[in-house]
């Protein structure tokens, strides 16, 4: 690898040095980004709740950039350059959390001066939200319906539904270290929901018990879990701030809302690095 390439052996392109041919609100299109708000009411709190949804989908689009470069590595076998990009994933996922503490600044009266105004959005629907825990290898097609009237989100979901996962590339890696991945498991149809299976979480246990020779598989399982913990305490906050804020009423989008939010933390990414913990 030389001076000119990264990790992967790419190019790297030069840095172009334009001290008077670009402005900081020029460089992150400010214009575009601060009128992209537009409160349906003229309910003071509904710009935070725009703006928070908003943030996390900026958010989302770092998280999939990220997560698609970490994939792309481990496919190739890359396994330690891939740690990086998953331990920043976690890090934005804590950021993400975190901000439902401002949501719930938001009282229920508060809130429901302008709910009717959200018509029948809901974060539900959120495209690259499902694209994440589609690529982490939670696949249900049902929510491409929700996206026919965005044809490039759709296709994109649609994509990640028929692409192997990070985890359905990981196994692959571990059959490639010389561990015992069952052939049903890697010749699976990757456009289905992944069903834990025993040999997995043997050939993990192997791994768990000796850290030392399977270090590099060792690592990537803890930032795999790293994520999927993450993504659970996400889930948890949103419960909790959906509860104080609404109660148990229906969800905007049509769901049970709290109801529906508490049956998601039963959804494991990667079942078999929770499981194998019992047998340790």
């Amino acid at each position: 690898m030389t001076a000119n390439t990264d990790i992967r052996g790419q190019a790297i392109e030069t840095a172009r040095h334009e001290p008077d041919g670009i402005t900081y609100a020029g460089y992150l299109s400010l214009d575009v980004l601060l009128s992209a708000q537009n409160p349906r009411s003229s309910q003071h709190d509904e710009m935070l709740f725009v703006i928070i949804h908003q943030t996390k989908e900026l958010w989302l689009k770092q998280i999939l950039h990220e997560v698609a470069l970490a994939q792309s590595l481990i496919r190739d076998g890359d396994l330690v350059p891939a740690y990086k990009s998953l331990a920043r994933v976690s890090r934005i996922q804590s950021v993400m959390t975190q901000s439902w503490d401002i949501l719930a600044t938001m009282t229920p009266a508060d809130y429901l001066k302008f709910r009717g105004d959200l018509g029948a959005s809901s974060g539900f629907q959120s495209d690259q939200f499902r694209r994440l825990e589609t690529m982490l290898g939670l696949k249900d097609p049902r929510f491409l319906r929700f996206h026919v009237e965005r044809p490039e989100a759709h296709a994109a979901l649609k994509a990640a539904m028929e692409a192997p996962s990070v985890y359905d590339d990981a196994l692959r890696q571990m059959k490639l270290h010389g561990l015992d991945i069952p052939d049903e498991v890697l010749n699976r149809d990757v456009a289905t929901q992944y069903e834990p299976h025993p040999g997995v979480e043997a050939a993990w246990l192997e791994v768990y018990r000796d850290t030392q020779k399977w270090w590099p598989l060792y690592q990537l399982a803890e930032k795999l879990v790293d994520l999927d913990d993450a993504l659970l305490t996400w889930r948890h906050k949103h419960i909790v701030t959906v509860e104080r804020i609404i109660g148990r009423k229906t969800g905007t989008g049509g769901t049970d809302g709290v109801g529906y939010l508490v049956e998601t933390l039963k959804r494991r990414c990667f079942p078999e690095l929770w499981s194998l913990r019992t047998r340790l």
